[in-house]
């Protein structure tokens, strides 16, 4: 049953514009496929989904990558939309972004392995980047400015 509801979940949210997990719910009750907010939780959590901002700018569930194999596609797309200023400290590097916009920044940076990204922590607004200790932080977010087109 798991596995089948989280199949159709997936081909929701890739069919379908579903901004809240009540949504969803819905959705998956008139499938035949009950299932309570905190199992949509654990679902999407589970499966990778997250609320990404769509070409209209309303946040829908989708994937941090869009879906497609080229995550870095998809963060430049996120970085372009989302990111205000990048700075380095370190090894840290900081990416500003508008309220709620950090999150799926974070994700997709995490997702995408980018090279010299140790990891990211996210909050509303606000990204750190903790970079490896063989790469330069300076060098980071020179390339996150480049692919933000902020430089």
């Amino acid at each position: 049953m798991k596995r089948r509801r989280q199949q159709a979940l997936l081909e929701l949210v890739r069919a379908e514009s579903l901004a809240s997990q009540e949504e969803i719910a819905a959705r998956l009750e008139r499938l035949g496929l009950p299932a309570t907010q905190s199992t949509i939780s654990r679902d999407l959590d589970e499966l990778g989904l997250v609320r990404v901002r769509d070409t209209a700018g309303h946040l829908r569930y989708g994937s941090p990558d869009g879906g497609t194999s080229n995550g870095v596609r998809h963060i430049r797309s996120l970085l372009r939309e989302f990111a205000r200023s990048v700075e380095h400290s370190r090894n840290l590097v900081l990416v500003k972004t508008p309220p709620a916009g950090a999150m799926p920044v974070a994700r997709a940076l995490d997702s995408a392995e980018v090279e010299g990204v140790m990891g990211t922590v996210a909050g509303d607004d606000t990204i750190i980047v903790v970079v490896r200790e063989d790469v330069r932080a300076r060098d980071v977010a020179a390339s996150l400015r480049s692919i933000a087109g902020l430089s």
